[in-house]
């Protein structure tokens, strides 16, 4: 690499799509359409949808499979966090995750999340030591005045102190 007398790739022939990034796409709508059908046989749904996401999680390539559960993790969450059935559904999904070190870590990041919107003692402080994504996620949802002011005075990157800052400003600007 790097030398000007190796040839440029040619790209793939049009219409043509590598298998993984078919079933990825396949996987990412069984996942919505699990989360979003009351299941069959009398199982709660989020007991159907943790069923999914092990059915995914079984896909001969785990990088991918993995990727696209934290992908529906990650859009099922921001839906529920708010909501009353979030514990249920995050623990369904803790079973269906267990021994998957990524999607494992992103559930726990939202849990600490779901923590900081409830107010629960400790958690905005918590929230200061989590990683990147989580301090940015943060961010963006709604969360209380006391999580956002501890990011902008300690968030580790200068991305979530000033959006931080911005949504303090906007907050104090329309109160």
């Amino acid at each position: 690499m790097g030398s000007t007398d190796e040839p440029i790739p040619a790209p793939a022939p049009e219409g043509t799509e590598p298998p993984e990034h078919w079933r990825y796409a396949r996987h990412l709508d069984a996942l919505a359409a699990a989360a979003g059908v009351p299941a069959a046989g009398g199982r709660a749904p989020t007991e159907a949808e943790a069923c999914a996401v092990a059915a995914v999680l079984r896909d001969p390539d785990p990088v991918m499979a993995e990727s696209a559960v934290v992908t529906h993790v990650d859009r099922r969450a921001a839906r529920l966090l708010h909501s009353d059935g979030f514990a249920d559904w995050a623990a369904a999904m803790s079973a269906a995750v267990a021994g998957r070190a990524f999607a494992a870590g992103r559930l726990r990041e939202w849990l600490l999340l779901e923590a900081v919107v409830r107010g629960e003692p400790g958690s905005a402080e918590e929230l200061a030591r989590a990683s990147d994504w989580c301090q940015r996620t943060a961010v963006r949802v709604p969360v209380p005045e006391e999580a956002l002011v501890l990011l902008a005075g300690s968030a580790r990157t200068r991305l979530v102190r000033n959006g931080a800052v911005q949504r303090l400003r906007r907050a104090s600007a329309t109160a």
